[in-house]
């Protein structure tokens, strides 16, 4: 089969650039990678569909086609959109219809043959297989990885600030553009099935899918890479990575202190990943402090606890409130932040701090999916993650606990998780390995790509298919000047309005 990937944000190359170091190379990335290679090495043919950069400051994204060393079924291909610098996903909406599509369909037409189906990833990737499909009548699937009303929630839109709120992100823009795509695509493919009923079914896309329909969704978790994740693999600097850690412990932790395990953070410094309810529910738990050290994990950020060097206004935002909760509480000398770049430079951190019976913590406000955690687990650590959004259906089955779920709204109930696996050497054997079981046996991306294949032929045999009722595509996806761009009022209406109409009237299309 010949499937093609639209993922415009972001860029793919064989060295992994930047990934983790900004927020449009992060897991999706990860994600649509690593499914693409399993799917070549299983003999299928696959384009990877990105944005051309022409920057010199971002090199290594200009050439237009490109590939991964071992991979020959697999293709990155890149197709200018717009100016040839680097854009942020925000900034990409204008260029998908106007010079993206046009020129994936003219790639295919050079080569004088049309893909079987397209996956579409994030609402830019929707966007672009809703109009390739218009074009050419090639069905795409859609997998959205994150929806903008989800962001508006966490940001607290409000009436008052929501014109702010879309200057910044194009929300007015995003939201129309995800209800297209999962209205329109042959099927919506979603981590778990809370994330279906949680997250389409919030009421901005009322009218675009039925989340009751099971011809409109299909379940496919992401998984993880058993060869960089796992306690026997070793990475090229394994040990050079072990000295730099136990370096960095040396530098910021107590002597005394440093035989601890660790609870052990990382992710992106973001307030939705809520690295300070982390904090103060360790600052404020005795018992806890005296059992374990915090372990900051970044990819860039060498001593973020004592210096803003390489970190952006967002970070330096989250670093603040963390730098003054570890004064406030005195943790110095009882938490350690590092840089780690690259998947496998991290797994051998994990290696490294696993045999110091360590244990990793996502505390996010709320988690989509969180591929994190399970990379953590395949690597030898247990796990402790919020209970909000997909880690409830991983960690959780039929009265089964595979890593502990906690509140991250209550610092008190996350300080309880970690001690149950702390306080107890039989617990950290018993989620340590009940963790890595449960990613072996579901969360692989061979079981991905398998996944994606069979919705794929499902396709292909009609048994999914779009909405009886498509939605009209808006004049500014395909002719993007200001007087046809989405308004405000379209936002407030989907956002905030009880009732959405499923095909908007005043819309130019």
């Amino acid at each position: 089969m010949h499937l093609a990937f639209l993922n415009p944000q972001g860029n793919f190359d064989p060295q992994d650039r930047y990934w983790t170091q900004h927020p449009d190379f992060g897991g999706q990335l990860v994600y649509v990678k690593q499914v693409a290679l399993a799917l070549g090495t299983m003999g299928h043919r696959i384009d990877i569909f990105t944005r051309r950069i022409r920057d010199p400051q971002w090199p290594g994204f200009a050439d237009p086609l490109d590939g991964y060393p071992g991979a020959p079924n697999v293709r990155i291909v890149r197709i200018p959109a717009g100016p040839d610098h680097f854009l942020p996903k925000e900034e990409l909406w204008p260029h998908i219809g106007a010079d993206w599509v046009p020129g994936i369909i003219e790639f295919y037409r050079r080569e004088g043959r049309l893909p079987d189906i397209f996956t579409a990833h994030y609402g830019d990737g929707g966007l672009a297989g809703v109009l390739i499909a218009a074009q050419t009548g090639i069905p795409f699937t859609f997998t959205a990885h994150s929806l903008g009303a989800q962001k508006m929630d966490q940001l607290g839109a409000t009436p008052e600030n929501l014109a702010a709120l879309d200057a910044r992100y194009h929300f007015a823009r995003r939201l129309v553009a995800e209800r297209l795509s999962m209205n329109r695509s042959a099927v919506n493919i979603t981590s778990t099935r809370q994330e279906r009923f949680e997250q389409y079914g919030h009421r901005a896309y009322r009218g675009a899918v039925d989340v009751h329909d099971d011809r409109r969704f299909a379940v496919v978790p992401p998984g993880v890479n058993r060869a960089i994740f796992d306690p026997d693999a070793r990475a090229e600097n394994e040990e050079w990575v072990h000295q730099y850690v136990r370096a960095c412990l040396e530098r910021d932790i107590r002597e005394d202190r440093r035989d601890l395990p660790a609870i052990v953070l990382s992710s992106r410094l973001e307030p939705k990943k809520n690295p300070i309810g982390l904090i103060l529910a360790f600052a404020r738990n005795p018992h806890l402090r005296e059992r374990a050290n915090v372990v900051l994990i970044t990819a860039h950020l060498d001593d973020p606890l004592r210096t803003d060097e390489g970190s952006s206004p967002a970070e330096q935002e989250v670093l603040g409130r963390i730098r003054r909760a570890v004064g406030e509480h005195n943790l110095w000398g009882e938490i350690s932040a590092m840089a780690i770049s690259g998947q496998a430079s991290l797994a051998a951190a994990y290696r490294f701090l696993a045999r110091h019976r360590s244990v990793f913590a996502l505390t996010a406000l709320y988690e989509p999916f969180g591929l994190a955690p399970l990379e953590a687990a395949a690597t030898g650590l247990p796990v402790v993650v919020t209970r909000n959004g997909g880690p409830a259906e991983i960690w959780q089955e039929d009265g089964e606990e595979y890593g502990i779920l906690v509140d991250p709204a209550d610092p008190d109930n996350i300080a309880r998780g970690l001690m149950r696996v702390l306080a107890d050497p039989l617990a950290w054997e018993h989620f340590a390995c009940r963790g890595r079981e449960r990613v072996l046996a579901r969360y692989t991306w061979e079981r991905t790509a398998e996944g994606y294949l069979s919705v794929a032929q499902r396709v292909q045999a009609g048994h999914f298919r779009p909405a009886e009722r498509p939605l009209p595509i808006p004049l500014f996806f395909q002719d993007p000047r200001p007087e046809n761009d989405i308004p405000l009022d379209e936002l407030h209406r989907l956002y905030f309005e009880p009732e959405v109409h499923p095909h908007p009237i005043h819309l130019p299309t």
